[in-house]
């Protein structure tokens, strides 16, 4: 609902029995940290993550740093918050190859993890569909997500997995149950594919738009032992033009009919 300030989207959710909220940190934007904290409390919603942190992709070892040291600060803004994990889109950039991309972000996670630690936060890699590995992330399946977070060992590194750029993976049943063997699953978020959507970004579907097979990955997603909050993530021009009240209860009925 990103046409909502955050306490029209916080009223609204609540009023209409969501119990669970990620917070963007654009939404945050004019409010401290404190402020956020309160106005989620006051209204009886868990913080479920922060989104997001990450891009860790950089040519030079300044940029590096300076997402390192961007990292630790959103660590601190979601211990603030009370959210207990901080969502990572972990970069990429077209001058360096994805291999040496992949290599940078395992290196900025292993940075930023004392300073996860010691704020009891923790971190979640999420894999982008292939089409985003130009610019937003070297981590394009969930196998790559899982080989990170294992390639950490560390407890505090785990996964966000989203139905929408995942589903079409033929290993994806597997990477699901690795992830879950390993305690790595922290985060799982549905929306639809439409077919085809008129923008790759901005046309994510209600559940049952489209042509991912969403009881079929939620099946997985439990047995693989997730109890936490399945979280609905669409971004969509189409839908942020509609009156927002009326959007949510089409998405709690799309959810009942379709996860």
């Amino acid at each position: 609902t990103k046409p909502l300030d955050l306490r029209e989207a916080v009223a609204q959710y609540a009023a209409s029995g969501v119990a669970g909220i990620s917070v963007w940190r654009e939404a945050m934007e004019g409010y401290t940290t404190a402020e956020v904290r309160t106005l989620i409390d006051d209204h009886g919603l868990h913080v479920v993550s922060l989104v997001r942190g990450g891009f860790f992709v950089d040519p030079t070892p300044e940029g590096r740093q300076a997402a390192i040291d961007e990292n630790k600060r959103i660590i601190d803004q979601a211990a603030a918050i009370g959210a207990p994990l901080v969502v990572l889109v972990c970069g990429a950039h077209p001058e360096v190859p994805l291999p040496v991309a992949r290599a940078q972000i395992l290196e900025g996670i292993m940075a930023v993890i004392p300073h996860a630690v010691a704020a009891d936060v923790k971190l979640a890699i999420e894999p982008l569909h292939p089409m985003y590995a130009d610019m937003r992330s070297a981590v394009n399946t969930l196998e790559q997500a899982n080989d990170l977070a294992l390639a950490t060992n560390h407890s505090h590194v785990g996964v966000a997995f989203d139905v929408y750029h995942c589903w079409w993976d033929p290993q994806l049943e597997q990477e699901i149950k690795r992830c879950g063997a390993h305690d790595k699953l922290l985060a799982y978020h549905v929306c639809d594919w439409k077919v085809p959507p008129s923008d790759l970004l901005l046309d994510r579907g209600l559940m049952g738009e489209g042509c991912i097979p969403l009881r079929q990955i939620r099946t997985w997603v439990e047995d693989a032992g997730f109890e936490g909050y399945i979280e609905v993530e669409i971004f969509s021009n189409n839908y942020w033009a509609q009156d927002q009240s009326s959007y949510i209860q089409a998405i709690r009925q799309a959810y009942l009919d379709h996860v």
